[in-house]
């Protein structure tokens, strides 16, 4: 009888503890479990029109930093995302198609919320889908919170000044997405 009351104290204590580490992680926005795009923007999230908040982020391949920020050669699509979204499991082949297609005025940067995944899972998803363009590990979730990224996968479409021309929550069409990108390409 003594034993059962020493292990459903430590069962308690176990549960109490898993409460309190999650309480203390409130600042951390709670990571999305569905790709439904938001319903409404904050004021300060950055959205067309708006610059393209700067950062630098390692690639996977843990060699190679990326900056975005300000003025560049080519436009930009930075794509957000998680090895564990079924939705960007489905934008995967889009995103190859429009990097083999615009790779030479297009950069495109698909920005890993590696604080909400695991690199293992990260490397084995990239190498899944193919994708040959430069992968970004957002490790501490800073860039995910700097663009108010509530929802997997949301892509930004930035012109060469650095502005933001689209902000897109969710998957849009292929054919879509390309119309946009040929207005930004062509400028």
């Amino acid at each position: 009888m003594k034993r059962n009351w020493i292990i459903l104290a430590g069962v308690l204590v176990a549960i109490v503890a898993v409460f309190v580490i999650n309480l203390t992680d409130g600042d951390r926005p709670v990571p999305p479990t569905d790709g439904a795009a938001a319903s409404a923007l904050p004021a300060s999230a950055p959205k067309k029109g708006s610059a393209a908040p700067a950062f630098e982020l390692q690639a996977l391949d843990d060699e190679t930093t990326y900056r975005v920020g300000g003025p560049r050669d080519k436009a930009l699509l930075v794509n957000f995302w998680a090895s564990w979204c079924g939705p960007c499991e489905q934008e995967a082949p889009d995103l190859v198609s429009i990097y083999d297609k615009y790779k030479d005025k297009l950069d495109l940067y698909a920005v890993n919320a590696t604080s909400y995944d695991k690199v293992r899972n990260a490397r084995v998803f990239v190498e899944e889908n193919g994708f040959r363009f430069p992968v970004l590990m957002d490790t501490e979730g800073k860039v995910v919170n700097d663009y108010l990224v509530a929802n997997f996968p949301t892509s930004f479409i930035i012109d060469r000044n650095g502005q933001i021309v689209e902000r897109i929550e969710g998957i849009i069409s292929l054919e879509q997405l390309k119309k946009t990108l040929d207005k930004v390409t062509e400028l």
